[in-house]
């Protein structure tokens, strides 16, 4: 994609084609999630659907090409969600998009005691110095991890934070899809 270091590491360029895939979809999207394949595999083994993907003429040896999976259900938690997949072995590694409300780390001790989860929700979404962010997370099978996360108010490609510690819960939700 455009705004995509070549530099970056394969996992890294995954994340962020996929944090502007979500980002020319616009806000207030539901979670999605990616099977991430090894594109020279996936040219290999299924020319149909690479040429498909347009990767055909794709240069790059070591890369790594996010495929969406089905719309990931609204009535079950996305904790539970995750619970319940299992990868099979041509997928190299998953990645997840969701927008969620955070408060900065000051906040927390303004946090009222004994709030239920619906409650703490409500609470953090009058809270004025909450921010909307959009995070996509990744993990490989072999326990590689990447993030990105975009501030709602500073959405622009080049204010998208990356990391591979940004997001570590839900690093470790996807990590555990590839568990036996």
């Amino acid at each position: 994609m455009s705004n995509t270091p070549m530099a970056a590491s394969p996992l890294t360029r995954a994340v962020l084609e996929i944090d502007e895939y979500a980002s020319g979809l616009g806000w207030d999207q539901p979670a999605r999630l990616f099977a991430l394949v090894d594109t020279a595999r996936l040219r290999a083994q299924e020319p149909g659907l690479a040429a498909q993907l347009g990767l055909e003429d794709e240069q790059e040896t070591s890369g790594l090409t996010p495929i969406e999976q089905d719309e990931i259900p609204t009535g079950k938690p996305l904790d539970e969600f995750l619970g319940t997949i299992a990868w099979p072995d041509a997928v190299t590694g998953c990645a997840l998009t969701v927008e969620r409300l955070m408060l900065p780390p000051s906040a927390e001790a303004q946090v009222p005691e004994g709030l239920d989860e619906a409650a703490l929700t409500k609470w953090v979404a009058r809270h004025p110095e909450r921010q909307e962010v959009r995070m996509t997370v990744a993990v490989l099978r072999d326990g590689t991890r990447d993030s990105a996360v975009r501030l709602r108010e500073k959405d622009t490609p080049t204010e998208v934070l990356t990391g591979k510690d940004l997001v570590p819960g839900l690093s470790e939700a996807l990590a555990a899809t590839f568990e036996d």
